[in-house]
């Protein structure tokens, strides 16, 4: 509850008493600004102070009685994160309610940004209390205002595709929680989360990579450097497992197939992990031939693919059907003919291999050259 403006000199000093030696001339600035009515000043340097840690069991007392004061005379998105980060010291019962007023607060059609942090924190503390319908709800209308907006602060959407990620990370809808997952790192500094959020992220990123059925081309995530926090981690074969599936090793696949039984979800889905190492062999197959030379023959592709010839047929037609190639089969002659297949991310040996094919073109196209030059002398001399 805001308190009489009488009164606030004495409630700053009694904080000020409270506070550490190092932190007390904050609060002489506080009252400065106060008095002299620097809103904006006095916002940010309470916001500076709310960064340092010491500061946190003084927190609730500034916000719910100096803060609240002159709530409305400051940008309302700061209000609100100066709200949120009162939240780890009150009661876990007490939070729902306080984010929730806190919304309602700052629901003004000027301040509809302040108002999606806020609710998002809602949805965030109904997602932890397994309020999946009330946590989708709040999230969806987020979604309606953000897509009305020609532009917002980027830790609003930080926090949006952050909560959205984790919502459906609990409803295990993989392909949803990678977008909004990769969204949520566009959006904040890499360097800014711990190690272990690091680590986090990039283990649950390339899980949901993996045993995603629409997710076939992960090129993003293999150039995020979020992937590198797994490295020296008892993870890091996740990370050469997707370079392997990015290129079709099925050989390398093979090696590091033995730790898909530590992880369960992977083991739950290992043929169709297989499945799909398969058909990224297949699409690296026709990568590697130039586009004249892709009718190849169903023995052919086995032999290069390391694929069963009984599964080719079958491998080629969900690679037509997924998009990830285009062309037709003839069944009776057993030949596929390729004529697209779809981008991807190169590693090093796919780069060297690309080089390699463009010297072979080069030189094909200098003996043209050479030929059409000849024949015209030849014709010039009859």
């Amino acid at each position: 509850m805001a308190m009489d403006t009488d009164t606030i000199p004495n409630l700053l000093q009694d904080q000020r008493d409270q506070a550490p030696d190092e932190l007390q001339h904050y609060f002489i600035d506080f009252e400065d600004y106060w008095e002299r009515k620097l809103w904006h000043e006095l916002t940010d340097k309470l916001l500076e102070y709310f960064q340092k840690p010491e500061s946190g069991k003084q927190r609730i007392a500034l916000f719910d009685t100096f803060i609240k004061s002159f709530a409305n005379k400051i940008n309302q998105l700061k209000l609100v994160e100066l709200g949120l980060k009162t939240l780890g010291y009150r009661d876990e019962d007490d939070r729902l309610d306080f984010v929730t007023a806190l919304a309602k607060t700052v629901n003004k059609p000027a301040s509809q940004d302040a108002y999606v942090f806020a609710t998002v924190a809602v949805a965030s503390i109904q997602l932890s209390e397994e309020d999946y319908d009330g946590a989708r709800s709040k999230l969806d209308e987020c979604e309606r205002i953000l897509d009305s907006f020609d532009s917002v602060e980027q830790s609003v959407h930080a926090s949006f595709y952050r909560a959205n990620a984790e919502y459906y990370k609990t409803k295990m809808e993989f392909a949803s929680y990678y977008k909004n997952a990769l969204l949520y790192l566009a959006c904040v500094d890499l360097s800014s989360l711990e190690l272990r959020d690091r680590q986090s992220r990039a283990y649950d990123l390339s899980i949901a990579a993996l045993v995603s059925d629409s997710i076939y081309n992960f090129g993003e995530l293999l150039l995020h450097p979020i992937l590198d926090s797994l490295e020296k981690t008892q993870h890091a074969w996740l990370r050469d497992l997707l370079f392997a599936f990015n290129r079709g090793d099925l050989v390398a696949y093979d090696v590091l197939a033995g730790n898909i039984d530590r992880v369960s979800i992977l083991k739950q889905h290992q043929t169709f992990l297989y499945q799909k190492i398969s058909l990224s062999a297949l699409t690296e197959t026709v990568f590697r031939r130039p586009p004249h030379d892709r009718a190849m023959t169903f023995a052919t592709i086995s032999q290069e693919t390391k694929v069963q010839p009984k599964e080719i047929e079958h491998l080629i037609m969900k690679a037509l059907s997924l998009g990830l190639l285009r062309g037709t089969i003839d069944q009776v002659a057993e030949i596929a003919r390729i004529n697209w297949v779809q981008p991807k991310v190169l590693d090093m040996k796919q780069i060297e291999s690309m080089r390699g094919r463009l010297r072979e073109w080069d030189s094909s196209v200098n003996q043209l050259g050479n030929w059409i030059e000849g024949v015209g002398k030849d014709v010039w001399a009859a």
